[in-house]
């Protein structure tokens, strides 16, 4: 089922999620969910609580060299942590929750994540590039950021003017 995406500046997305405790149906409905979701909407990656779920759980799924988002390449990510995390790079990106606004954002080029999947199974895994900002990206989301609380003083400002406008001409 394709859920309702939250946007800013809808105040749940300010709230910090929750770790899951037991996966079960409910958890599998929730990550099925979010995957009806994200590619309704075109999105690389969603967090539970864009959908209004404060749980720790989000959603990646990257396009392989065709461009084409294949279901057996999603990555589905309960409880995440970061380990360790290497080296800088600028990205530009993108939100579903903060809709047609793109900006540069400076991430961790590479970082070693731990999670579990949707049966409770712990992964360790190394990401870098776009994997590594996609899962930064989702895990501020569990942490109740978004990616324009990244953007320099001036880049906030002219972006908050613009959304403002963009609010009202709705």
């Amino acid at each position: 089922m394709v859920r309702e995406i939250i946007t800013y500046p809808n105040k749940l997305l300010k709230q910090k999620s929750q770790d899951v405790t037991e996966f079960n149906e409910a958890l599998h409905t929730l990550l099925d969910d979010m995957y009806e979701t994200m590619m309704a909407k075109n999105g690389i990656g969603l967090a539970a609580i864009q959908v209004a779920i404060p749980q720790n759980v989000l959603i990646i799924n990257l396009p392989d060299k065709d461009d084409l988002q294949k279901k057996e390449n999603l990555i589905e990510v309960i409880n995440p942590k970061i380990i360790e995390k290497q080296g800088s790079m600028i990205y530009t990106e993108g939100c579903l929750s903060v809709p047609e606004y793109y900006e540069d954002v400076e991430r961790a080029k590479w970082i070693k994540v731990s999670y579990y999947d949707r049966e409770g199974n712990e992964i360790i895994r190394e990401c870098e590039d776009l994997l590594a900002v996609a899962f930064q990206h989702e895990m501020d989301h569990l942490n109740g950021e978004l990616f324009i609380e990244k953007l320099s003083f001036l880049k906030r400002k002219k972006f908050e003017k613009e959304w403002k406008k963009r609010l009202k001409a709705k």
